[in-house]
């Protein structure tokens, strides 16, 4: 196994919450206030997180994207927050969130400019690594626009690394590289995950189906090269395309709770983000989440495969018409299993697969029990190595097991 960044974090793939895919880059507090990137936005998310439920189930980060700051670096030359929308500035938003028992995230970009045009960190990686410290801020995400060059990209991600180590704070370093050098040439996945701690893939998640299953399709194509480097320290960021225009966002980010998605299709993101051992940040308003999209986030069976020590990524194993068989290898010699159905016409199917496609036949032998994590919990009972499951699975919709 590669050895991951070595600033004993990320253990298990990080978890919380996060402004960009449901509040973009909301500047205008004046006509909605509510819904602008403001200290009152992340307060009121940090007391959600806290009373109902979210902190306790593992949603531990709450994560500033772009556009907190302002248009330009105090005299000193550091980075300040918009004095308008955060009148308290960072630190006392990080004491806050802190209060709260959580942990807060914020954004910067490796080149001039952030991809919403605020100040980027080039030339000032240590100066800012030691205001995100000084601010008592636990997680960096990345960003990667306004770089001249490949070489300079690769510097930057590498001298963030060290000047966020070089500080004495833990802070989880969360990574763009991989997803801006793909256009020009294949990632060092061995190299990056030396530096950080996870790294995106991909484009923009979207809040709609097509964006989910691009993503899935995306990770099954390139899964040869990507789940062997995924592990305790370093992980994998599935992300999608939101528009080919605009490339900032934070995270493989969690719609579910918003508009674009069917309840199937809900099931299937989360059973499949698990399955992917990715990180799971929400981005949706936790102050008008249904109660079904609140239990499905807050499934505990669900994070506990996400979560699970030993911390490999699940993969493909089979597709066949529109069906696809997906496993994960988990601690104590048991396996997720996810059977997803692509097929978006029509009602439910049946897949029926042999226990002996799971864990090169291992993961059935000489017995085993199945468990039915989503859409609903129950207990298939035991099975034998020779056995076959059967699984209805809705359209777009997905099945997870426990073997």
């Amino acid at each position: 196994a590669v050895a991951a960044l070595d600033n004993g974090l990320a253990r298990t793939p990080p978890m919380g919450w996060l402004h960009w895919e449901r509040f973009l880059c909301g500047t205008d507090c004046a006509s909605d206030s509510r819904r602008c990137v403001s200290e009152r936005l992340f307060a009121e998310m940090a007391d959600r997180m806290a009373a109902e439920g979210w902190r306790d189930a593992g949603y531990e980060f709450l994560c500033i994207d772009d556009c907190w700051m302002a248009p330009t670096r105090d005299e000193r030359g550091r980075l300040r927050a918009d004095p308008e929308r955060f009148p308290g500035g960072i630190r006392q938003l990080a004491d806050y969130v802190h209060s709260k028992g959580l942990k807060l995230g914020i954004y910067s970009d490796v080149g001039t400019k952030t991809c919403s045009g605020f100040p980027g960190s080039y030339d000032h990686y240590d100066l800012d690594a030691q205001t995100f410290a000084s601010w008592g801020v636990d997680l960096l995400k990345f960003d990667g626009c306004s770089s001249s060059s490949l070489e300079l990209l690769a510097e930057g991600y590498r001298r963030m690394s060290l000047a966020l180590n070089r500080t004495g704070r833990s802070i989880v370093y969360s990574c763009e590289w991989p997803f801006y050098l793909r256009p020009v040439q294949q990632p060092n996945y061995t190299e990056i995950k030396q530096y950080c701690n996870q790294w995106r893939n991909f484009y923009d998640v979207y809040d709609s189906w097509n964006s989910i299953k691009s993503i899935l399709d995306w990770t099954a194509l390139h899964q040869d090269s990507i789940v062997k480097i995924a592990g305790p320290g370093g992980w994998n960021d599935p992300d999608m395309a939101r528009s080919v225009i605009r490339r900032t966002v934070f995270l493989s980010q969690l719609v579910i709770g918003n508009f674009g998605l069917s309840w199937d299709q809900s099931v299937t993101q989360m059973a499949m983000w698990a399955i992917m051992a990715a990180p799971l940040f929400m981005s949706n308003d936790l102050r008008r989440i249904s109660p079904e999209a609140k239990c499905l986030l807050q499934n505990k069976e669900v994070i506990a495969i996400n979560q699970d020590p030993l911390g490999k990524q699940g993969y493909q194993i089979l597709k066949y018409q529109n069906f696809e068989l997906w496993e994960r290898p988990l601690s104590g010699r048991a396996y997720a299993v996810a059977v997803l159905n692509q097929q978006e016409i029509g009602g439910p199917q049946n897949f029926t697969f042999s226990l002996t496609f799971l864990g090169n036949g291992l993961a059935c032998n000489p017995a085993c029990s199945v468990r039915q994590v989503l859409p609903a919990s129950r207990d298939w009972g035991v099975y034998s190595w020779t056995s076959s499951l059967s699984a209805e699975v809705n359209p777009t919709g997905t099945v997870l097991l426990k073997v």
